[in-house]
């Protein structure tokens, strides 16, 4: 190893590396998974168009509200628990470890979901646009496969690094939500409406479907505990992150719908069929000129590269988690320098096939990948988040551990009863979600998909009981478990071997 090498970056070891993220990255991780210009020109006139309804902004600040509920129990058990694997183990914890490994199934199939969904809509997005002003004409998963590359770069990289280019797109991106915003309301002929603030239209037909769509918009508030063991104080970087980022997009959402809508006029929902994600660009051109929708287009694509490098970071670590314990095959629970390089390595591989098999097969990326694909992602964190608030209670009412009565029973109650609603909404909207599609259509599939992934993980964690006892009682454990303490010196050896010495200096 050279003397300009850092002595972790070789280091073969079973944890991830620490200090590494304060607040302000683990609140660019969070929202750059959420992918805020995303949302709000892409899912806000989704929402409008398949419900024909304009409270979009009532409907984002419920789901806020709910979600910053849900966040007191659930940062209060993070206090208590230390584990990148974050849902599995906290379900595990407060439900049992045979729904934590079927909850892990469920979040590694719904993550992966949103990121290979992201490589067919950066595909479907960046091939027009480079034709458009460079006149260079390839297909769509030409884009996605470079695209693709860097996110592997990145994801075999520090995790710090991840966070610096994060951290640089999602401000670049929040401040054109709200330029555009402030820039559209000052137009002239802008007339204020009350509609988007509508409760009472929430209650309407499609309202249900509507807050499942303001849900799936927030899907990703959740991972600040994913990074709980790389956060520089987690006791306070979790959640000050998770608390300030709901807060912050909550707002801008609600906010730059309500523009949206009001500069739309009585119009809006049809504008919103015709126009897609263009009408917020449309709008703000109209102010600013036609460089704004140019603009508008690049930022977007930059948007989606950075949930899709999000996303594939908190694939990787709950891999990672999974391996450590035994639950999946160890290799995945192995670090090099604190980075899940195999976990990571599994998630590119993922990636590539899916690109290739949509390639091959002809199949439409922004509909069949992007659309269906982020739509079950939603869905599936949605009933995540709902199952681990559920846990919540299970876990505090076992042990106070110190915490108020609001933080441990009265907050995770009413947020369960809030998501489960919120769930069943969606559940039972998943028709009007996934829209018109062949039969059967995803609508049809997706529960049937879940139910399989859920039953099959109940399954495989009796099993280990019955098989491996010991993997069994180290279920949610992380570092803790007695395979992740017992494979440390097999790390250990294997360094030491490796480097020609007795004994590795720098093994974490």
């Amino acid at each position: 190893m050279s003397s300009t090498t850092p002595a972790h970056s070789k280091t073969v070891s079973n944890s991830l590396a620490a200090n590494r993220m304060g607040a302000p990255a683990i609140g660019m991780a969070i929202a750059s998974s959420i992918a805020p210009l995303t949302v709000v020109a892409g899912v806000v006139t989704t929402g409008l168009a398949v419900t024909g309804l304009t409270a979009v902004s009532s409907a984002m600040i419920a789901v806020a509200v709910a979600l910053m509920i849900f966040a007191v129990g659930y940062l209060a058990m993070a206090r208590h628990i230390t584990n990148a694997g974050a849902f599995y183990a906290y379900i595990s914890k407060g439900i049992g470890r045979p729904f934590g490994v079927a909850a892990s199934w469920l979040a590694l199939l719904a993550y992966n979901c949103f990121q290979v969904a992201s490589f067919g809509g950066l595909g479907f997005l960046i091939a027009p646009f480079l034709t458009d002003k460079t006149g260079l004409d390839l297909p769509w998963w030409a884009y996605a496969l470079v695209i693709w590359a860097i996110v592997a770069w990145l994801g075999r990289r520090d995790v710090a690094l991840s966070a610096k280019v994060l951290g640089v797109l999602v401000v670049s991106e929040t401040v054109l939500v709200v330029v555009y915003s402030f820039a559209i309301l000052s137009s002239s002929g802008f007339q204020f409406s009350a509609a988007p603030f509508s409760v009472s239209n929430l209650f309407a037909g499609g309202g249900g479907a509507l807050l499942a769509i303001g849900a799936t918009a927030f899907a990703g508030v959740e991972q600040g505990a994913v990074y709980v063991e790389e956060s520089k104080d987690r006791l306070r970087s979790v959640p000050r992150a998770t608390y300030v980022t709901i807060a912050v997009i909550g707002v801008l959402y609600a906010f730059a719908s309500w523009v949206q809508i009001s500069a739309g006029g009585p119009g809006v929902i049809d504008q919103a069929g015709k126009e897609g994600p263009d009408m917020f660009f449309n709008q703000a051109a109209v102010p600013l000129g036609g460089w704004a929708v140019d603009l508008g287009h690049l930022l977007f694509i930059t948007s989606l590269i950075a949930a899709a490098i999000a996303f594939h970071n908190i694939i990787a670590r709950y891999t990672f988690a999974l391996g450590r314990e035994g639950v999946l095959p160890k290799a995945f629970g192995e670090t090099v320098g604190g980075v899940p390089r195999n976990a990571s390595l599994a998630q590119s591989v993922l990636g590539v096939v899916v690109i290739a098999i949509y390639a091959l097969f002809h199949l439409d990326p922004l509909v069949q990948l992007f659309f269906w694909g982020g739509t079950t992602g939603g869905v599936g964190v949605l009933l995540l988040i709902t199952l681990t608030s559920i846990a919540v209670i299970g876990f505090f009412l076992r042990n106070s551990y110190g915490e108020t009565l609001w933080r441990r029973l009265v907050a995770p109650v009413i947020a369960t009863v809030l998501l489960i609603g919120i769930s069943v909404l969606a559940v039972t909207n998943l028709s009007t979600l996934y829209g018109p599609a062949p039969s059967p259509g995803p609508a049809v599939v997706m529960p049937i998909v879940a139910a399989v992934v859920l039953v099959a993980g109940i399954a495989w964690g009796l099993v280990l009981k019955q098989t491996q006892p010991t993997v069994y009682q180290g279920i949610g454990l992380g570092p803790d478990s007695a395979v992740a303490t017992s494979t440390a010196g097999g790390f250990s050896a294997l360094m030491a071997e490796a480097a020609g010495r007795s004994t590795p200096t720098d093994v974490r």
